[in-house]
């Protein structure tokens, strides 16, 4: 039944969508003014002596970063599980293009507006802003991985583009929060998105697909691939939009930092707290990422390099200490079936983001960064030219709060809509399995039997086995 609903409805959402975003961008979308042949006018009326003061070669490298890392590096994140691999990277393909555009448009009518024309102008800028909006969708994906319908999760792409337009100017341009890495816009509202649909898409039978919910070693290798590029690129995404100069060049410097300081932890924990003293793939595929998650907020203040280091030791320890305990608590209690873990990845990092950006901005004073570097990185100019850097901080505070209510609260109203039996989503023992919605070849449409020994993730001797033929699950719980 799931296969006759998506085998007529994918396709039907596909081209529907694309015409209505023909038509929509042949009414709304125009080139901005450094995108347009008009360019050589604004050269002349500004002073503008060369082409290369163009805005495109100032954002163009950090473009492509963060272009790899939206399709490459999520979509190889989640090609962990043993049959889910097509899912993970072309479902992923799928939103990513899919939301891209509805994200121009829902961000340009809160942000690029041209009122005098009714018209929204884009750049090189909406490009990134759209693959962020984007990124907050996938995250939210992770959760759901392996669990849903390509057409539950265009839906919920779509819904997840219109709250996240709407958070954004509540946080960035109402509150007035900082938010360079989107620590608080990005990562906790889309993860906190996707944990709520989870729990109202709750499955009580979903140990039913126990077999395929886990991973091989191939398949390991793959979603290392995509941390790699993530670790790597990271801080070009923390960096992309901040203001040319000084605050671009400490973002880069900060994530850096944070980064390689939450790899040495998450390894330390990981061999710790494992049987044997072992590494668990798990914890080296994503919780070495959660340091560039927490200094997203912050990343453009005066954090310093020693905090950087600060802010990625603890949140090794955490994220590490989440897949080992806090995970399995919420599935089992809270009812949360998370199937990538971004609840360590994302979630807990992300407050941890928003909450080290209000302490850094209150704490923000003229002596650190001169009486025009606080302006400027702060924005405190027009209805903000009086603000202090003490409600600054609050300020930054109430954009995490926003982003919480949104990421929740919508979560449970889209999961809602998602429930209704009419999405093709596939039954219990046909999760996490690609044959569902995939041509998948010949000779991987049977799974032999896995010896339980064998499996590398259990970190099991040979000797405290019972040689089951039954594959023995591995979750990223």
């Amino acid at each position: 039944e799931a296969n006759t609903n998506v085998r007529f409805s994918l396709p039907a959402v596909c081209v529907v969508w694309q015409t209505a975003m023909i038509i929509l961008f042949g009414v709304f979308i125009r080139y901005d003014e450094e995108s347009d042949p008009h360019w050589l006018e604004h050269k002349k009326l500004n002073n503008i002596s060369s082409d290369i003061e163009n805005d495109f070669y100032f954002r163009y490298p950090s473009f492509q970063d963060v272009h790899v890392m939206i399709f490459v590096g999520f979509g190889f994140l989640m090609t962990f599980l043993k049959r889910y691999s097509f899912g993970g990277v072309g479902f992923n393909f799928l939103i990513a293009a899919f939301g891209l555009q509805w994200a121009l448009l829902m961000q340009g009518w809160f942000h690029s507006l041209d009122y005098t024309d009714g018209k929204i102008k884009i750049g090189i800028e909406n490009l990134i802003n759209a693959d962020f909006c984007v990124a907050g969708c996938l995250i939210a994906y992770g959760a759901l991985l392996g669990k849903v319908s390509p057409v539950q999760l265009m839906v919920l792409t779509l819904f997840g583009i219109t709250l996240f337009a709407v958070e954004e100017y509540i946080i960035l341009n109402l509150i007035h929060a900082r938010d360079a890495g989107g620590s608080m816009v990005i990562h906790t509202f889309g993860a906190y998105y996707g944990l709520s649909i989870s729990w109202m898409l709750y499955r009580p039978n979903l140990d039913q697909s126990s077999r395929l919910q886990g991973s091989v070693y191939h398949s390991d290798v793959f979603a290392t691939i995509g941390t790699l590029f993530l670790w790597m690129f990271w801080p070009s995404f923390n960096s992309a939009i901040t203001d040319h100069g000084d605050g671009q060049h400490r973002a880069v410097i900060n994530t850096y930092l944070a980064l390689a300081s939450t790899v040495l932890t998450t390894v330390a924990m990981s061999s710790l707290f494992q049987k044997h003293g072992k590494l668990d793939m798990v914890h080296v595929q994503n919780s070495t990422l959660a340091g560039g998650v927490a200094v997203g907020t912050a990343a453009e203040f005066m954090l310093m390099p020693y905090g950087s280091l600060i802010v990625g030791f603890c949140c090794g320890v955490i994220s590490t200490l989440g897949y080992i305990y806090i995970s399995p608590f919420l599935e089992k209690y809270m009812k949360v079936q998370d199937t990538c873990g971004v609840h360590n990845l994302h979630a807990m990092p992300g407050v941890i983001g928003g909450i080290v950006g209000a302490i850094t901005a209150a704490a923000a004073s003229e002596s650190v960064y001169g009486h025009e570097g606080l302006v400027k990185t702060f924005d405190f100019e027009g209805a903000f030219e009086k603000m202090e850097p003490t409600t600054q901080g609050g300020h930054q505070a109430g954009g995490l709060c926003v982003a919480l209510i949104f990421g929740i609260g919508g979560g449970m109203i889209v999961g809602a809509i998602l429930r209704l039996p009419i999405w093709g989503d596939p039954a219990d023992d046909n999760c996490f399995d690609d044959e569902t919605y995939w041509e998948v070849p010949e000779d991987e449409e049977s799974i032999p039997p896995v010896l339980q020994y064998n499996n590398h993730m259990r970190n099991k001797d040979i000797a405290d086995t019972n040689f089951s033929m039954e594959p023995y699950p591995r979750t990223r719980s």
